[in-house]
């Protein structure tokens, strides 16, 4: 989406008038539906009159393109400026400028990092030129348009405040100021000499029109890229937090040792790339020859990575780099240089099949490892036997004597940046108090079916472009066709409607086995992947009543083990255990709600909870 949008001339006249700032802000309330704060709005007086400098002195013609504060697709992140024209060859050319009022940096030893102070004190961030690369490189793999019609992308990184210093200019960023050029307090004819550069034409093709329309092409899906990943091939760019916990892993990792233990807790929100962060991760660690492994509870990623990298790695060898969380009962001390637990919410505090062997999941890991990471994101808790809580970290980590960090993983890639997604999910759902009361449908594909039928047929219809959309449901209903394969599980006999769960076909492979669109997977095998689209099947163990989500765990299947004790746990402290059974059922429809790409499609079998999701579209 495109803020602000206009020629060379109308910028420079809306700046001669002082109303460049008064506009953006007007325009962010009428398009976002949101207030702009102080500090955003004060460095658009500042950081915009910096650049009427330059765009005044350069040599850009009149019908040039200025275009402001432009979303990347499949980001919540946006580009501070873009300038458009075409080249002497009619090329379309597009020049990427990241603003920065900074005055004043300090060198990191993590690639690309550095420390500057923010409003709230100091604080580690990409490097102005890292970071006007990654978006540019974002846009290049997620816009149709840029990348079908070869649209030639010029980063730049603008500190209009900053003196050079050796600092922000320092020969360890050179790779990143080659690929992004940096200019400062000084530098103003330099970068109107490089936006003059090679000029002919105006933006005479809607250049930024056809951008902004373009279609979203599909992000790099982990499963499918791993192969090449772990070849040591780029296969995707981070940007922002995660290039921040990324170099903090890897910094943290070389640093520590027997006398010197670290845990890093990440905590992270659906969307936000966690798993690229953790792969890349991996790969980076083993080529520096640390021995690394990535953990998972559930088998399902385990599963789907090793089919994707049947061929690149042997069984022995993938053996050795994705495992269990159970399986550090008896490793040594500090048998490991870095251990990176996915979804660490999902640990239990014993292992075994029965969950009922050894201490505790969390403390065996920070034991087994010099280092370790953690990603966790709380509201995923789904079962009773979940730890969860960040606090059962910091406990462990301590009692092995290791340093804590925190940081937290908030860019989204889904569904145009999802923020407002996911906080409209947290308002329906009744979990968090949010002032995303209403979905913007133009913004997002979910639908509410009245018929499980045509939501089944649309999923299928949907995975026939590249067998990426399925079903998913709650255990809601008994896994009858576990011992008669003749049956079906999920019935619905007044619509036609019958269909089995999918464990017995394909297991763990459901999410990627091309005949499995015909089974209805749970949470255990969506959870950790996603798809493009998802067909939601709520239960009768979440209703909504006079506006009201409420949960009934009685409603639940004989065989679902999430909230097994529930009962007991009634007798003991029933207060406490409904406020608990809730969350969970609540987190279990949040998280299939957000195993989506492009789409989600939810029925309901209850009418009144259907017609509250649509009223709330």
């Amino acid at each position: 989406m495109l803020i602000y949008s206009e020629s060379k001339q109308k910028f420079l006249t809306d700046l001669d008038t002082d109303n460049i700032e008064d506009i953006l802000e007007n325009k962010f309330e009428t398009l976002l539906h949101r207030k702009t704060g102080k500090s955003e709005y004060m460095s658009w007086q500042n950081s915009l009159r910096e650049m009427w400098s330059v765009i005044r002195i350069s040599s850009l013609p009149e019908d040039s393109n200025i275009s402001l504060e432009f979303t990347i697709p499949g980001s919540s992140k946006r580009i501070d400026c873009i300038v458009a024209w075409q080249d002497e060859d009619s090329q379309d050319t597009v020049v990427i400028i990241e603003l920065k009022q900074w005055s004043d940096i300090d060198i990191t030893d993590k690639d690309g990092v550095v420390v500057t102070r923010f409003e709230h004190g100091l604080k580690e961030t990409n490097h102005p030129s890292y970071q006007a690369w990654s978006y540019a490189t974002l846009l290049k793999w997620f816009n149709e348009t840029v990348y079908n019609e070869n649209i030639q992308l010029y980063p730049c990184a603008f500190l209009h405040n900053y003196k050079a210093d050796g600092k922000i200019d320092n020969s360890f960023y050179n790779p990143h100021i080659e690929k992004s050029p940096l200019f400062m307090k000084w530098d103003k004819q330099k970068l109107a000499d490089f936006l003059s550069k090679n000029i002919r034409y105006g933006d005479t093709t809607n250049l930024m029109y056809r951008i902004e329309n373009g279609k979203i092409r599909p992000s790099k899906a982990l499963a499918d890229s791993l192969s090449s990943m772990i070849r040591w091939n780029q296969e995707f760019v981070m940007i922002d937090d995660q290039k921040i916990v990324y170099e903090t892993a890897l910094n943290l990792a070389k640093k520590s040792s027997d006398l010197n233990k670290n845990v890093l807790i990440v905590e992270w929100w659906p969307w936000t790339g966690k798993s690229v962060v953790a792969i890349n991760l991996l790969v980076a660690l083993t080529k520096q020859w640390l021995l690394s492994q990535y953990i998972t509870k559930n088998s399902a990623p385990r599963t789907v990575y090793e089919s994707k990298l049947t061929g690149t790695l042997r069984k022995t060898e993938f053996s050795n780099l994705f495992k269990w969380s159970g399986s550090y009962v008896e490793s040594n001390m500090n048998e490991y240089d870095a251990l990176i637990v996915d979804e660490a919410h999902r640990l239990n505090a014993k292992s075994g099949m029965f969950s009922n062997l050894w201490e505790n999941q969390i403390k065996e890991i920070i034991q087994a490892s010099k280092f370790s990471i953690f990603f966790i994101d709380e509201n995923q808790k789904v079962t009773m036997k979940d730890i969860w809580e960040k606090d059962e970290i910091i406990k462990w980590a301590k009692f092995a004597w290791a340093k804590v960090h925190n940081l937290e993983l908030t860019s989204q890639f889904r569904c145009n940046g999802s923020d407002g997604y996911l906080a409209w999910l947290d308002y329906i759902l009744q979990i968090h108090e949010t002032a995303n009361i209403d979905l913007d449908s133009d913004s997002y594909d979910f639908r509410v079916f009245d018929n499980p039928s045509e939501l089944r047929d649309e999923i299928f219809q949907k995975n026939k472009i590249n067998n990426k959309a399925r079903l998913v449901a709650w255990y809601c209903w008994d896994w009858i066709s576990k011992w008669n394969d003749n049956e079906y599980d999920i019935i619905f006999p007044e619509y036609d409607f019958a269909m089995k769960w999918n464990l017995a076909t394909d297991g763990m492979l459901w999410i990627i086995s091309p005949e499995s669109v015909n089974e209805i997977g749970c949470i255990h095998t969506c959870q950790w992947l996603e798809v493009d689209y998802i067909g939601v099947i709520i239960g009768d163990d979440l209703i909504v009543r006079n506006g009201e989500v409420l949960v009934d765990p009685a409603k639940r299947a004989k065989s679902d083990a999430s909230i097994k004790w529930y009962k007991s746990q009634m007798k003991l402290k029933p207060e406490e255990t409904k406020t608990f059974v809730k969350q969970i059922i609540k987190n279990t429809y949040r998280t299939l709600m957000t195993r989506w790409m492009k789409g989600c499609y939810i029925y309901s079998a209850d009418k009144e909870t259907r017609e509250y999701f649509k009223r709330l579209i």
